[in-house]
């Protein structure tokens, strides 16, 4: 009996009149001719690994067909709970004649990457295959920040005016937020000083309060303006220091920590100082400003400046709170610090700008974050400045003027 004539090896692959997923097959006497595949392979996943981001199972999770047939589509997600997913993955362990692409949906924190195979069936079973996603940007958008609102006018011949409101979440917990977002940034003027040299002239004695800097939810108090004689300074970060009134109370609406101390009442017919970040006035010595508080989100390490220190009462010659206080007369507190203003000084020449005090420091708003972010959709109501290179991996944009909407992005 003739016995069989092995069948010729088989050759894949496309060229001449082949298609793709043919083979050649010989006829057994040297023939060759072009036919379907009969052969099939089968790839299955395992679930994908790497930087720690929470997958889906691929799906389809198994797949089989005819070597060199078109694979199936199938898709799995990544995503990172409470970050932001940026940037193009590179994916290991792809059997040969799969290819993978990519897209990102949504922004900001739990934004999902989601990655699409395609290809064609390897020529060989690839079972529990393992992927690997490397190379991506994985970061919450975490935000540090400074409020400090404007400081308080001096009063007429009187108190000095309060420091602003100091509320920092530095060295704290910090913000968790969505790039993409607008989040309002307000830089809060200093107060004026009294309208009158008279310090018995009613609320014209009385300087203006500072005002409010905001910070998305967070919004520091402008300072207190401080009084002349018989009038009630006015509270509010930190509170207004009198002549022979009632001092202004800090912390003013109330917040956990405290954002300021309360103005002082007069020594030997001498204002008192106005209150500071850290303390209340006159604690440093008679009509003395308040200190405000050190803060270093804008430095790499040790000891950043002072904001917030109150200014000092009238009469004297006192300083002012460190962090921007005025010293007593017509001192104005340092702009940008939140410093209170001077109290008003008698003078025998009847000076009037003298005696009217000097007025508030405007407020600041500093914000620390990732430098993989970048702050988008200013517009023109914001005078700000952005240092990337001070702190590695960190931007710190420090605002100084102006109100309006940001982004990060």
């Amino acid at each position: 009996m003739a016995q069989t004539k092995p069948k010729a090896a088989q050759f894949y692959g496309v060229s001449g009149n082949g298609t793709a997923g043919q083979v050649l097959i010989s006829d057994g006497n040297g023939g060759m001719s072009w036919g379907a595949n009969t052969e099939e392979s089968t790839v299955s996943w395992a679930t994908p690994t790497g930087q720690s981001l929470t997958y889906t199972q691929p799906n389809p999770q198994s797949s089989t067909g005819a070597l060199g047939s078109s694979f199936p589509t199938t898709t799995f997600t990544a995503t990172k709970s409470g970050e932001e997913i940026s940037g193009t993955a590179t994916i290991a362990g792809l059997p040969t004649g799969i290819t993978a692409t990519q897209s990102l949906s949504g922004t900001g924190a739990d934004n999902i990457l989601t990655v699409t195979l395609t290809g064609t069936f390897p020529g060989a079973d690839s079972l529990n295959t393992a992927l690997t996603l490397s190379g991506l940007t994985v970061a919450a958008l975490t935000v540090n920040y400074l409020v400090v609102a404007g400081g308080g006018g001096g009063g007429g011949v009187g108190g000095g005016g309060g420091a602003g409101g100091y509320r920092t979440n530095y060295q704290g917990t910090a913000l968790i937020l969505d790039s993409s977002t607008n989040y309002t940034v307000t830089i809060g003027g200093g107060g004026a000083p009294s309208a009158t040299n008279d310090p018995g002239n009613g609320d014209g004695a009385i300087g203006a309060q500072g005002g409010n800097s905001v910070f998305h939810t967070i919004s520091s108090a402008g300072g207190g303006g401080g009084s002349g004689a018989g009038n009630t300074a006015l509270s509010g970060g930190s509170g207004g220091g009198s002549r022979s009134g009632t001092v202004g109370s800090g912390n003013t609406p109330s917040v956990t920590p405290a954002q300021g101390f309360s103005g002082a009442a007069a020594v030997s017919q001498f204002g008192g100082g106005g209150g500071g970040a850290s303390e209340a006035g006159n604690t440093d010595g008679d009509t003395h400003g308040g200190d405000g508080l050190t803060n270093a989100i804008t430095v790499a390490s040790g000891t950043g400046p002072y904001y917030a220190g109150g200014g000092a009462g009238g009469g004297g010659g006192a300083t002012g709170g460190l962090g921007g206080g005025a010293a007593s007369g017509a001192n104005a507190g340092t702009d940008n610090t939140g410093g209170g203003g001077g109290g008003g000084t008698w003078t025998n020449n009847s000076n009037i700008t003298t005696q009217r005090g000097g007025a508030g420091g405007s407020g600041i708003v500093i914000i620390r974050y990732p430098s993989s972010f970048a702050i988008t959709n200013p517009g023109s109501g914001l005078t700000f400045t952005t240092d990337s290179t001070t702190v590695a991996n960190t931007s710190i944009t420090t605002f100084t003027a102006g109100t309006g909407n940001i982004q990060f992005n």
